[in-house]
């Protein structure tokens, strides 16, 4: 035998509405921001990559054209693909060891916390054109300080930013000299840890590296995905700390009339968002810069999606 709802009371279903239309003005203010700031660009960007378009002249459509001249017949961005995956890979795994590293140092400091974070902190609040700058004469092969002193104590002397091997390391290298944002937010995850634990674990036995495998990282590991999640996001838009050490380490460093060729040394700092501004801005192919754009896209949600989907796999939870 069927069974036949009654209808809903003209209060309850008046009430339901009310509630809806009160919750739908308080989300009000981030769908208007939703809709303007990331959903119209990406639906527009997803638009402009199958047309050709210059800017000037309304876009035509062509199909994927533009698709296969990024991917077929634009070498470069391979080349721009392989650095960005280097520098996401590599330099937010060190970003956020060495800041947990350091978070944890100040933690443990008896006296002098204040002085240690603040001079850890310093570095990160430089502009990055500056600190960049500041680098790239520090690790000036021929005149640089870091040079002079490794070749006293009888160590190789890199070429830093003017060698295709060791580019992407010196710009690593900047990166942790700024990880004063990391260091603060491992901070204040460390410090919530709570310290019953970390008894309880001390009279079972556990020794230190016990104690951070089954008290410590189980504890913070919503940070540590942050921290991942945050960082893979930023170094997928890494342009001008690569740009700027690429034109201090090849002497073009500002005035009118000079060439730069971007990704200087051969290609190695090229990235990505390099590329979407060389095709869009300089030789307004925006339809190709908008399949660039695109592939940042999809491949900050895989990453974003992967680390979610596998975070027990490697953040150690039991």
């Amino acid at each position: 035998m069927a069974l036949v709802s009654s209808p809903v009371p003209p209060a309850l279903r008046s009430k339901r509405r009310r509630e809806r239309a009160r919750t739908l003005a308080f989300l009000s203010p981030w769908l208007i921001g939703f809709g303007f700031f990331f959903l119209y660009p990406l639906v527009s960007t997803a638009y402009f990559s199958v047309t050709s378009y210059d800017g000037y002249t309304p876009p035509v459509f062509s199909g994927l054209q533009n698709w296969d001249f990024v991917f077929t017949k634009y070498p470069a961005f391979w080349k721009g693909l392989g650095n960005t995956l280097w520098l996401v890979v590599v330099m937010v795994s060190l970003r956020v060891v060495f800041g947990l590293g350091i978070g944890m140092l100040i933690t443990k400091v008896k006296s002098g916390a204040g002085f240690f974070r603040t001079a850890f902190y310093l570095p990160y609040l430089a502009p990055p054109v500056a600190a960049t700058m500041a680098f790239a004469f520090l690790l000036n092969p021929g005149t640089g300080p870091v040079n002079h002193l490794l070749g006293e104590l009888g160590l190789p002397q890199p070429g830093w930013f003017t060698d295709p091997s060791w580019s992407k390391p010196a710009l690593t290298l900047l990166a942790l000299w700024g990880v004063g944002d990391l260091m603060v937010i491992f901070m204040a995850a460390l410090l919530d840890v709570p310290k019953e634990q970390y008894e309880a674990a001390e009279l079972d036995g556990a020794g230190p590296f016990q104690r951070f495998r089954y008290v410590t990282l189980p504890n913070i590991s919503p940070i540590v995905m942050f921290a991942v999640v945050t960082g893979v996001i930023q170094t997928m838009q890494y342009y001008t700390q690569a740009i700027v050490a690429g034109k201090v380490a090849s002497g073009v460093i500002g005035g009118s009339g000079q060439q730069f060729e971007p990704g200087y040394p051969s290609g190695s700092t090229w990235t990505l968002p390099q590329m979407v501004y060389r095709l869009g801005f300089q030789t307004y192919d925006y339809g190709s810069a908008c399949v660039v754009a695109m592939v940042l896209f999809a491949l900050s949600m895989a990453f974003t999606s992967l680390l979610l989907r596998r975070r027990s796999g490697f953040l150690a939870e039991d």
